[in-house]
């Protein structure tokens, strides 16, 4: 009743009457993202094994070399799906590929990463260039965002002028975000997925954002096709090239769509994440630079690290209550990544009923 009383099932009904060739699209999008990153990523693995690109599983007893970089077949299955939809939906072609174009920059960025560690500071300075797919489009060829966020109490801002500045900035938090929580076995595309199901489904109800729903369900089909090769035991780490570039995704999705105050609240056990890690530390800092928070016990659980230098995290806050296996850890965060999805979903209800 709530949702009637909203519009929000007029405006549903109004996006299934304007979207029949959507509605072909979607499971298409989907199929394949799915499909390109599931068929690629034993290739990619393969490849990256007998190149010698492969790190230890640093939470198991035998720490296993597992392949890296495995986050390139998220980067195929995308680019597959995106394509994909732009030769069918050709009229708006230059905005999924500016999308894509966000998502491969950062990607390349994120891959320099992996095979030679960039800067601490040098690395979010490349992210926020990024968002210059989404400029540049925007101003010589198509219109691909509005300026105008619709804020809970407040309705349609506008903001010309500042809303351009913040795009690069949006890039890089999101990507570096998702970056800083990819520390266990299926945490990254897991707790991702969910994000980006909060976004498609906010998307479909507030109508209208026919291109937000086609990103999220591409992004939605290689995020669950690389979790089946990510989860616990992995056999593949997504590395920078992946968690960056997902990050990437959600944060241009969250432009593009005009969903900017819901993922913000979706997003929101990796931006303490990332506070937390920053506050502690006192500075931007790689993973590799600082001692790990957690530490690793004779029975294969996991404990918090005694060590004072230690960053606080997510997953040592988790942790304080006492040692918990792996993917007991990521069984936790994926239910607060759970709340946060339903707060964002009542944060759509408050961007609903805003004037």
């Amino acid at each position: 009743m709530w949702l009637k009383n909203l519009g929000l099932i007029g405006r549903f009904r109004r996006y299934q009457r304007n979207t029949n060739m959507y509605e072909a699209i979607l499971p298409l999008a989907f199929s394949l993202g799915f499909l390109a990153c599931f068929v690629s990523l034993p290739l990619i693995m393969k490849k990256m094994k007998s190149a010698g690109i492969v790190g230890p599983d640093v939470h198991k007893r035998n720490k296993p070399a597992v392949p890296e970089m495995g986050g390139i077949g998220i980067l195929v299955g995308l680019a597959v799906s995106m394509v994909g939809v732009s030769l069918l939906l050709r009229e708006e072609a230059w905005t999924f590929l500016c999308f894509l174009g966000v998502v491969l920059a950062t990607g390349l960025i994120g891959a320099l990463d992996d095979l030679k560690p960039l800067n601490p500071i040098v690395k979010p300075a490349l992210t926020a260039l990024t968002g210059l797919p989404i400029l540049l489009v925007d101003a010589f060829v198509t219109d691909v965002y509005t300026p105008r966020p619709v804020l809970p109490f407040v309705g349609s801002t506008r903001l010309t002028i500042v809303y351009p500045l913040m795009i690069p900035l949006v890039t890089a938090v999101f990507a570096n975000a998702v970056n800083m929580m990819d520390s266990f076995n299926g945490e990254m595309p897991a707790t991702s997925s969910i994000t980006v199901l909060v976004l498609l489904v906010s998307a479909v109800l507030l109508g209208e954002r026919g291109n937000a729903v086609v990103m999220c369900t591409g992004l939605l089909g290689c995020l669950l096709a690389f979790y089946y090769f990510n989860r616990h035991p992995a056999k593949t780490f997504a590395g920078d090239v992946g968690s960056l570039s997902v990050g990437a995704a959600i944060g241009a999705t969250a432009i593009m769509g005009r969903l900017e105050v819901v993922a913000l609240v979706a997003f929101m056990p990796q931006i303490m994440n990332a506070f937390y890690g920053l506050a502690t530390v006192g500075r931007l800092y790689e993973r590799r630079e600082v001692p790990r928070p957690t530490l690793l016990l004779e029975d294969g659980r996991l404990a918090v690290s005694d060590d004072t230098k230690a960053p606080i995290t997510l997953a040592r806050m988790v942790l304080a209550r006492g040692p918990l296996y792996e993917g007991e850890i990521v069984r936790v965060l994926v239910i607060l990544q759970t709340i946060s999805a339903v707060l964002s979903l009542f944060t759509l209800y408050l961007v609903a009923v805003a004037p």
